[in-house]
């Protein structure tokens, strides 16, 4: 992808991103071109490729000699849209507040069910660090994770969850090396977790997923 492509996504984001926010509404004139480019700090074709694009895609619609508008007909992003476009630092930052909670009603909570697929999921994440599976290990932990928020007894909660697992899928593929080592330095945290959610320990529970979420596990 070129920089004028990269450029162009970034602007196509922004765009969709204050739709979805309500700055711009279905029917409203969008600022011109050369506003846009001071807002944006990139060029007119930079700006005329996002505004292509967007028109292509029903988002936003040309009137020649008017000027851009938001199409009458545009929909609301999903929340899987909105949590694939977000900063990363917002995704953790809601996903703390959701891992606290969840981790509390786990604890309360719990059946001898959920607890066996917890430890299924433990289990499957430590095997695949010994034969060194990234993408095995990746999977195991972030169905760890859904497996606790499942046990909270929060329907709506742990479907939330699981629209974050999509986001923290992708976080983790994209990381610059698939080194198992981050999974092997916190397998032991993960497991202090599992016990403490067992034990029916709020605080010690509350207090292993903090650890494992300052440390970026």
């Amino acid at each position: 992808m070129d920089q004028t492509s990269k450029l162009s996504n970034r602007v196509i984001n922004a765009i969709q991103k204050d739709i979805s926010q309500g700055i711009y509404k279905p029917g409203q004139k969008i600022p011109t071109e050369p506003e846009l480019m001071v807002q944006y700090a990139v060029g007119r074709s930079t700006i005329r490729e996002a505004i292509k694009t967007l028109a292509m895609s029903g988002v936003l619609r040309v009137q020649q000699g008017s000027g851009t508008y938001v199409s009458e007909t545009v929909q609301a992003e999903s929340l899987d849209q909105r949590l694939r476009r977000a900063d990363f630092e917002e995704i953790n930052q809601v996903r703390r507040m959701l891992d606290y909670e969840i981790v509390k009603l786990a604890a309360q909570h719990h059946t001898r069910a959920s607890l066996t697929e917890m430890k299924k999921y433990l289990d499957l994440r430590k095997k695949a660090i010994l034969e060194q599976q990234y993408r095995e290990c990746m999977e195991a932990d972030i169905a760890f994770h859904t497996a606790i928020a499942k046990a909270s007894g929060n329907h709506v909660l742990a479907d939330l969850y699981r629209s974050f697992t999509a986001v923290i899928r992708d976080f983790f593929a994209k990381r610059d090396t698939e080194s198992i080592s981050h999974f092997a330095i916190s397998h032991h945290l993960h497991e202090q977790l599992y016990e403490a959610v067992k034990s029916g320990n709020v605080k010690l529970s509350r207090q292993a997923m903090e650890d494992i979420l300052d440390n970026n596990y």
